[in-house]
């Protein structure tokens, strides 16, 4: 078993960085992004954009060949297990300029112009796979590509929750997992957050494959976050950075709770984002950041690496045990139970939340409630009710221009179709932490209103007549709303707590999930055609908007007729 160690820490050491702007070394990442990727990337991106035959204005062609006007793109993906996971995967896939057909409907390339790519809960587990795996297709993500030995894709044979029906072989398997959790038993609590974490692992990080899925291997115990930006992809500049959203489940605040279909814990609870470079938490209530490559520190003199384990953290983003607290038990399947016989617990300590211990302590006293604790107990970002990791795209040092919103969070009950409720909640949210983050653009103030216009059935544009002293992005609102438009049996409306999926379903998914992407609102003068052919154009005018409105231009051609199609101005 690998895990965590301890050392003396390196000369030079800072274990804290207060304030709201992003780290050095994110900076220079973006910075030479920006430098040696970008621009090649936006002509690429223009040119997919212009086969459609779409003509554009000019100001458009020359934002996006001009280095110095180049917008900031965030790509955010949202939660709902599986389902938001492959929803995210799908919408990527037709923005990916290897995807001939995402090319050809002049959506291909958008990813390779992101600065940043987010995701919370389900939708973290696959911006987490997709970073380690070194920015594959996403067919060959999904699927595996016959060529990496110790990479099978995400082996959706395997439940997540009880990998085998055969009681002797689950046995088995639970305590090889527990067994992977030995060295870091060693100097930390462990909880059922690090099981999840290693589970997960098993689907959506390199070192497992359809042969070793039950072998005692490594399954990515060893791939940790902040080791991701010495990949290639990330030495080229070619991936845009990856950030996973939690939240703290803190004994201490007991504020509102967002009346939406998923929030547990209350909207003020601070929110804490990982990146390659640091674990943060932009809120102006803490407003603090410490090394990811040393995450599980708490002190100047004796460093820890290794407790960033990659699908540790993204099982912190999506850790819901803390809402079966009572039923624990039975929820994960003995788990917790067999987890205090192998490693018994002190009485105080949470099973049910992933554990880090708090580099923040002693930190803020006055406004963190959380500054006299030595653990962070961290759990689902989405449990506030922001099932979208939308505040990353916020911080003002990011500069983030447009952000292509992926939501496929179950907000209409029993149906399993996002229903905008996430994005009421962040703008409730920034009520209360607005300062020293970018504004957030004005939606409804309710999910009926997203359903009686039908702004989750199409795509959405938010914040497009912004007011003068307004820097915050546009957004760009992609959701998974309803049934196919042709009246063919959906597929990506499959419970969160469907954790088996088959290929033929899995491409049906990303099928439909291509189709939800490219096709725009329905045109014509009854709504009778079910694609815009002009929304290849409409996504490229939204891309350069703010752009645009720097320099002094106005909206003209099929931009303007574009934003009088797709904005909602809340």
């Amino acid at each position: 078993a690998v895990g965590p160690s301890l050392h003396a820490c390196p000369a030079g050491f800072e274990l804290i960085r207060r304030g709201q702007t992003i780290s050095s070394a994110e900076a220079q990442y973006t910075a030479e992004r920006r430098e040696k990727v970008l621009p090649s990337a936006f002509k690429t991106y223009l040119n997919n954009v212009k086969h459609t035959g779409v003509k554009l204005p000019a100001y458009v062609e020359d934002i996006l060949q001009s280095k110095e006007r180049l917008p900031n793109v965030g790509i955010s993906v949202s939660g709902g297990g599986y389902r938001a996971a492959l929803f995210g995967a799908g919408v990527v896939n037709a923005l990916d300029a290897r995807n001939a057909s995402s090319v050809q409907k002049g959506t291909g390339g958008l990813l390779q112009t992101a600065t940043h790519l987010a995701g919370i809960s389900g939708g973290s587990w696959f911006v987490t796979s997709l970073a380690q795996a070194n920015l594959p297709t996403i067919q060959h993500l999904i699927f595996g590509d016959g060529r990496a030995q110790d990479y099978a894709g995400w082996l959706t044979d395997f439940n997540l929750f009880v990998a085998s029906t055969d009681p002797a072989v689950q046995s088995v398997y639970a305590a090889e997992v527990l067994q992977e959790l030995a060295v870091k038993a060693e100097h930390f609590p462990v909880s059922v957050g690090d099981v999840w974490g290693r589970t997960l692992a098993r689907h959506f990080t390199n070192g497992t494959t359809l042969a070793t899925f039950f072998a005692n291997t490594s399954h990515g115990s060893g791939i940790l976050f902040s080791d991701l930006i010495n990949l290639p992809t990330f030495v080229s500049h070619q991936q845009p950075l990856p950030i996973l959203v939690a939240d703290l489940d803190s004994k201490h605040i007991t504020g509102m709770v967002f009346p939406g279909p998923f929030a547990f814990i209350p909207l003020d609870s601070p929110l804490f984002e990982f990146n390659l470079f640091e674990m943060s938490c932009f809120d102006p209530v803490l407003a603090a950041h410490t090394p990811m490559k040393h995450l599980g520190t708490t002190n100047d003199s004796v460093c820890v690496t290794g407790f960033d384990e990659a699908m540790f953290l993204s099982g912190a983003s999506s850790n819901l045990w803390n809402e079966f607290n009572a039923t624990l038990a039975a929820s994960t399947g003995n788990f917790s139970i067999l987890l205090n016989e192998t490693y018994p617990q002190p009485p105080a300590h949470r099973l049910d939340t992933c554990n880090v211990p708090n580099a923040f302590h002693g930190v803020a006293p006055d406004t963190f409630a959380d500054s006299g604790e030595t653990i962070l107990a961290l759990c689902d970002g989405g449990e506030d009710g922001q099932v979208s990791p939308l505040q990353p795209m916020l911080v003002k040092d990011r500069k983030i221009d447009v952000i292509i919103e992926i939501d496929n969070s179950d907000g209409v009950t029993g149906e399993n179709y996002a229903g905008g409720s996430s994005l009421v909640a962040t703008q409730e949210r920034m009520k209360i932490f607005q300062s020293g983050l970018a504004a957030f653009p004005r939606v409804p103030t309710n999910a009926s209103t997203f359903a009686t216009e039908g702004l989750t059935t199409r795509p959405t544009f938010f914040g497009c007549t912004p007011s003068a002293n307004d820097t915050g992005p546009l957004l760009v609102y992609i959701a998974n709303g309803g049934p196919p438009r042709d009246g063919s049996a959906p597929l990506t409306n499959s419970s969160t707590g469907q954790m088996v999926y088959g290929e033929a379903e899995l491409q049906g998914i990303l099928q439909q999930t291509f189709v939800v992407a490219t096709q725009g609102a329905a045109v014509g003068e009854k709504g009778e055609e079910e694609e815009d052919p002009e929304w290849g154009a409409c996504l490229a005018c939204a891309v350069v908007d703010r752009a645009r409105a720097r320099g002094g231009e106005r909206r003209s051609g099929v931009c303007e007729r574009c934003f009088g199609r797709y904005c909602c101005e809340g």
